[in-house]
């Protein structure tokens, strides 16, 4: 929709946005927050146990609270004890059915389907909302459920029932995170064994694991693609940290490389990176570690690395380990700024490009092939303009091509953007950026 457009501008007038004043370099340091993809998960697993549940690390955002507030809305009582720990007593749940206005909110919403045939042996979820990247499918949720032992009515609104819960062998169709998760939760209380092929292994995958065991789970083969469980038959109360949000990380090497700054980024998991440093390399962005503590350079020399054959970089995406589909975007920015030709391709998700029109309008040098590659050339130079944010990490990276940009830019819709990165905003101003909150 163009921002000429009366009905647009009547939209976005009263609503906040990002004031951005671009072309500054920045200096300093910023600690990279818990993992939301992490924190949603063990959100909804703390609902197995009747015990006190205490997570840290928990990433103030607005998916976080949007979680508990369907928790809550369920008659369980939750306390934040301070910015980023919560406390869960699920002792008592009172409702099976998760409001409608809630579930639609979030993507992560369908994860209280296994809790709540946990504690009541139904649930009642309306479809999962969340960003508007593509059609992601719920087929492989409701096959998982189904083999252990739950029957299914897709509604609307999808009503989960369950009198026993018997463990199987499941292969997943696709290798899904969330029906990952949900398989995972859902085994390690239902009787006897469940072997799950094709399992999504990323962090915060193992993340829960983690947890779950912490809380009396046996969950075997955690970190690769075949987990082994064994069902008990109850969860004890646990007291568990989040792992680092490697995705901000990756977003804040971005945010570096592309002003020419020199950043300290805290609390970080090398481990995570491999796959993240192999990809950008190409792009000619390198940095340094320091215990946990990740150096980003200002004298980065960024040119495309053509392969052995003589062929343009490629920047691709895939399920873990391999280059995270969430710093797609990222890299598209990065790539405005980097000498040569850079071949993009978004293999898991067909809307994610998409954004790449509003990059064009600030200067950046792009063809879009076809829902999933984008041809990029640069160096471009990058003129601010006006932005709105279509989704989480596409927001984020106009909010880096803002803060590398020449000139004033106005970011709109920016609920996306804190959805998933914490205080952005006041964080950036720590580190020299000339960023505003506009009410």
């Amino acid at each position: 929709m163009l921002l000429t457009d009366v009905s647009f501008r009547k939209t976005i007038i009263y609503m906040p946005y990002y004031h951005i004043q671009g072309g500054h370099a920045l200096h300093g340091n910023i600690r990279a927050s818990g993992n939301k993809n992490s924190a949603l998960p063990c959100l909804a697993a703390s609902l197995l146990s009747e015990d006190p549940v205490t997570l840290h690390n928990v990433p103030d955002i607005e998916d976080v609270q949007v979680m508990i507030r369907i928790i809550r809305s369920l008659g369980i009582e939750t306390k934040q004890i301070h910015a980023n720990t919560y406390q869960i007593h699920a002792a008592h749940v009172s409702e099976y059915t998760v409001a409608p206005e809630l579930a639609r909110s979030i993507r992560a919403s369908i994860l209280f389907a296994p809790p709540l045939l946990i504690r009541k042996q139904k649930a009642v979820l309306h479809a999962p909302g969340g960003d508007v990247i593509g059609i992601r499918r719920l087929d492989t949720h409701f096959l998982a459920l189904q083999s252990l032992g739950v029957h299914v009515n897709v509604g609307p609104p999808f009503e989960f029932t369950a009198d026993v819960l018997t463990g199987t062998d499941i292969f997943l169709d696709e290798a899904s995170v969330t029906a990952t998760e949900n398989a995972i939760m859902l085994a390690v209380l239902s009787k006897g064994n469940t072997i799950i092929e094709n399992a999504a292994c990323e962090p915060h995958v193992q993340d829960l694991c983690h947890m779950l065991c912490s809380m009396g789970a046996d969950i075997k083969g955690i970190g690769s693609n075949m987990l082994y469980i064994t069902g008990v038959t109850a969860l004890h109360g646990t007291d568990f940290s989040m792992g680092t949000d490697f995705m901000e990380v990756g977003s804040f090497i971005g945010l570096a490389v592309t002003t020419h700054s020199e950043l300290r980024i805290h609390n970080v998991q090398p481990t995570h990176l491999k796959m993240i440093r192999h990809m950008f390399a190409k792009l000619g962005v390198y940095w340094d570690y320091e215990d946990d503590i990740l150096c980003v350079s200002a004298q980065q020399k960024l040119k495309s690395m053509l392969d052995l054959a003589g062929n343009i970089s490629k920047i691709d995406d895939a399920p873990w380990p391999g280059f995270p589909p969430d710093l797609i975007s990222i890299a598209t920015v990065i790539a405005t700024q980097t000498e040569g030709t850079v071949l993009i391709h978004e293999k898991m998700f067909e809307s994610r490009m998409f954004f790449v029109d509003k990059l064009i309008s600030m200067g950046a040098h792009i063809v879009l092939c076809d829902p999933h590659r984008a041809v990029v050339s640069g160096p471009a130079s990058l003129s601010g303009t006006e932005l709105s944010s279509p989704d989480v990490r596409a927001g984020m990276a106009l909010l880096i091509a803002a803060l590398c940009a020449q000139g004033e830019s106005r970011i709109h819709n920016i609920y996306q953007i804190d959805r998933g990165y914490e205080h952005i905003h006041t964080r950036l101003k720590t580190i020299g950026a000339h960023i505003e909150l506009v009410t």
